[in-house]
């Protein structure tokens, strides 16, 4: 028998219907978790309860306390935070890259309400303690548990509003054949870094979007109030007239990722494109989308890194 910590978040998972009030999070982890029986021992205690469209970098630096709390406690095997699946990306992708521990980690979620005619998140959550379980899943970092399949936290993301199986990327390590989980992969867990300190929180990383006609001026009024800004590009990479200019002339660091849903930054193209982008001093963000860009640049922010130390740190864990 092992001793799983189940950290409650909210989302839709711990949500409930008030008619033309809408969706609300509001059930406890010892609730979700009241009926499952099963063979582990389970404890239970809640972090925040709220939609995850509502979390802020404060929420997520207490998620990623709160797991790393129960990682120390000895008689702990393993952890399963429950998330809403809208930002759950993000937070999973910032405990894969502070998770200081051999033992499991497993993000699960809903697609639909406790109260629906068909909930989802009593198996996503019964599943997810038996890959929190099982000694196959250790030092593989974060993972994501949901609708049968297990794959990591980094590359990951939400490709469907409204799929029961909702996550696409990342790299599969297992799914479950009926009751039994199957490994399929395993890989490389980078060395972690540190906690985020509360200077987190406050951190502003700014997403500017790039698209036929999008002006430089986005990107110089995001630079105005954020500490550093990640370019959302088209195809491998690319921004319009003026924006390695603003890049050049720049301080603060800027990360260059693209909008297309797969595959790596890979600087190509002059005349404004991410060859010039990159010279200019943007850091390319390898295989990280705009948003688990953001969070590792706000991460690293946060600990101190800067110039060239950030750019070097931001390759590494990319």
């Amino acid at each position: 028998m092992a001793h799983i910590a189940v950290l409650g978040t909210g989302g839709t998972i711990a949500s409930r219907s008030h008619g033309a009030a809408g969706v609300i999070a509001e059930a406890s982890a010892a609730e979700l978790v009241a009926e499952l029986g099963g063979e582990h021992a389970v404890s239970r205690r809640d972090i925040v309860t709220l939609g995850s469209y509502q979390l802020t970098l404060k929420d997520l630096r207490l998620i990623a306390e709160g797991v790393a709390a129960a990682a120390n406690e000895p008689d702990v095997d393993g952890i399963v935070v429950t998330h809403g699946t809208d930002t759950l990306e993000e937070t999973a992708f910032l405990l894969d890259l502070v998770h200081n521990s051999s033992k499991p980690v497993v993000i699960t979620g809903a697609q639909r309400t406790p109260d629906s005619i068909a909930p989802d998140g009593p198996d996503n959550i019964a599943e997810a303690i038996a890959v929190a379980a099982d000694p196959r899943m250790r030092d593989l970092g974060a993972l994501i548990s949901f609708s049968g399949t297990v794959r990591t936290a980094r590359g990951a993301r939400k490709s469907h509003t409204v799929a029961a199986s909702p996550f696409t990327g990342g790299t599969e390590v297992a799914h479950f054949a009926g009751a039994r989980l199957v490994p399929t992969a395993s890989t490389l867990h980078r060395t972690p870094l540190d906690l985020p300190p509360e200077s987190f929180d406050d951190t502003v990383v700014d997403i500017v979007s790039i698209y036929p006609g999008a002006e430089s001026v986005l990107l110089t009024a995001a630079l105005e109030r954020a500490a550093a800004v990640v370019i959302s590009g088209t195809g491998v990479g690319n921004a319009g007239p003026g924006f390695a200019e603003v890049v050049q002339t720049s301080d603060q660091p800027i990360v260059l990722s693209s909008r297309v849903p797969w595959g790596p930054v890979v600087p190509t193209y002059g005349n404004g494109g991410g060859i010039d982008l990159v010279a200019a001093g943007a850091i390319p963000s390898g295989d990280l989308n705009p948003y688990q860009s953001r969070i590792l640049t706000a991460l690293l922010i946060s600990q101190g890194h800067t110039g060239a130390d950030f750019a070097a740190r931001f390759t590494l864990h990319r």
